[in-house]
C-alpha cells in the first residue's frame, strides 16, 4: 500500500482514506492502484460488507488526478510520448468502473473540493454524501482536458442540460447543489460524519436508515434557480449554438457565463459536447470508459492541454493560448481524429 492511502477495516466495513493533503488528495498512480488492491480483496472477504471512501485531513474530498505528470508525459518524444499518462488513465478508468460495477455498498463522503478525479470515484458509489463544505466541480475546460472519469456517462443523466452547462463552464456545485442533482444521495452536517462512520461501520446493513436520520434540510440551491436559463441556453450540442444563445439573453447571469466560455479551450467545450451527446446512448460504463481512454489518450499529447497547464498550473499566469483559438476553428474532421477508436491492441479494458 502506499503512505498516500489509508486502508484498514473498521466493524465490519472497509475504510479507504485519501491522504495526500498537500495535493488536495489527488489521486496518482499508486493511490489508485492501491484502491483497487483494496477493493478486491475486501469483495471477497464476508467480514467486510461495506466500503466507506473519505479523506484523512484538509479541505479536499479529491481534486482531480495528478495534471503535471499527465502533461510531462504528453510533452515527452519518441515512443515515451503519453506512455505515463495512459498507464494512469488506464488503471484510474479501470478503479473508476470497479467501484461502478461494485456489489457490496460503497459510501462516499465527499466533505469538501470534489473535482475531476475525485468525481471519477464518488458518483459510482452507491452512497454520496454532501456536506456545507462540499465544493463539486469538472473544470477541465480550462485547463484543455475534457471531463473524464465517466463524465460523459454521469453528466448527459443529470436533469435537462445541467451536465452540459457543468462540463462546459466548469461551475463549482455546492453541497445543496449536489442533493438537488442527485450528484448527491445526502445531505449532511459536517460534524455528523464521524458518527455516521461509526454506526455504518456496526450496522452496515442499515447504511441508508443512519444517513436520513443524520440528513439536515440543506440550503436553497442557488443553480436551480436558474435551471429553466441552463435548458434554455445550453440546448444545443453546438457549442456556437449555445454561444448564440447567451449573447441573445441580455441577463447579467447569461452575459457572466458567455465570459466564463470565452476563457474555456474552444476544443475541449467542442469534445464535452460530443462525448456527452454519445454518452447519453452508451450501452454499458465499460463502453463509456473505453471512449473516453480513447479520446484522453490523444488529448494529453495536444497543444491545448499541454498549454493549460502551463497557464494554470506550472505559470499560474491564468492566460492559455489556446489553438485552435475559436470555436469555428475547430472543425468536425479536427473532433472526428480525436474519437477515433484506438486500435484492438491499445483500448482499454476492465478488470
Amino acid at each position: 500500500m502506499t503512505d498516500a492511502l489509508i486502508t484498514k477495516t473498521v466493524g465490519q466495513a472497509g475504510h479507504i482514506s485519501l491522504n495526500r493533503p498537500k495535493a488536495i488528495h489527488a489521486l496518482n498512480l499508486p493511490m489508485c492502484e492501491a484502491m483497487i488492491t483494496a477493493l478486491q480483496q475486501w469483495s471477497d472477504d464476508d467480514a467486510v460488507q461495506a466500503v466507506i471512501l473519505d479523506h484523512s485531513e484538509g479541505r479536499g474530498f479529491c481534486a482531480g488526478g495528478d495534471i503535471r505528470m499527465l502533461a510531462e508525459s504528453g510533452a515527452k518524444e519518441g515512443a515515451e510520448k503519453g506512455r505515463e499518462a495512459r498507464q494512469f488513465f488506464h488503471t484510474e478508468y479501470r478503479l473508476n468502473h470497479l467501484i461502478f460495477e461494485y456489489t457490496k455498498p460503497i459510501i462516499a463522503f465527499m466533505d469538501g473540493i470534489t473535482m475531476g478525479g475525485g468525481v471519477g470515484i464518488s458518483q459510482p458509489a452507491q452512497f454520496r454524501v454532501a456536506t456545507e463544505n462540499t465544493r463539486f466541480a469538472m473544470p477541465e475546460t480550462g485547463i484543455g482536458l475534457f471531463p473524464d472519469v465517466g463524465g460523459g456517462w454521469y453528466l448527459p443523466r443529470l436533469e435537462g442540460r445541467v451536465g452540459q452547462y457543468l462540463a462546459l463552464t466548469g461551475a463549482r456545485l455546492k453541497g445543496e447543489d449536489c442533493l438537488a442533482l442527485r450528484l448527491a444521495t445526502h445531505y449532511l452536517p459536517a460534524n455528523s460524519l464521524a458518527e455516521a462512520k461509526a454506526r455504518i461501520a456496526e450496522n452496515p446493513d442499515r447504511i441508508n436508515g443512519i444517513l436520513g436520520e443524520l440528513s439536515v434540510t440543506p440550503p436553497e440551491s442557488s443553480l436551480m434557480v436558474n435551471i429553466d436559463k441552463i435548458n434554455k441556453t445550453f440546448a444545443s450540442d453546438i457549442y456556437e449554438n449555445i454561444l448564440t444563445a447567451l449573447e441573445e439573453d441580455d441577463s447579467d447571469w447569461a452575459l457572466k457565463e458567455r465570459d466564463t466560455l470565452g476563457t474555456k479551450s474552444p476544443q475541449t467545450c467542442k469534445v464535452a459536447l460530443r462525448q456527452l451527446k454519445e454518452g447519453a446512448e452508451m450501452p454499458d460504463f465499460a463502453a463509456q470508459m473505453k471512449q473516453e481512454y480513447a479520446i484522453g489518450a490523444r488529448v494529453v499529447q495536444m497543444h491545448d492541454f499541454l498549454e493549460g497547464v502551463r497557464a494554470l498550473i506550472i505559470d499560474k499566469d491564468n492566460a492559455p493560448v489556446w489553438n485552435p483559438a475559436t470555436p469555428q476553428e475547430v472543425s468536425d474532421e479536427w473532433i472526428d481524429a480525436i474519437f477515433k477508436p484506438l486500435p484492438a491492441n491499445e483500448e482499454w479494458t476492465p478488470l
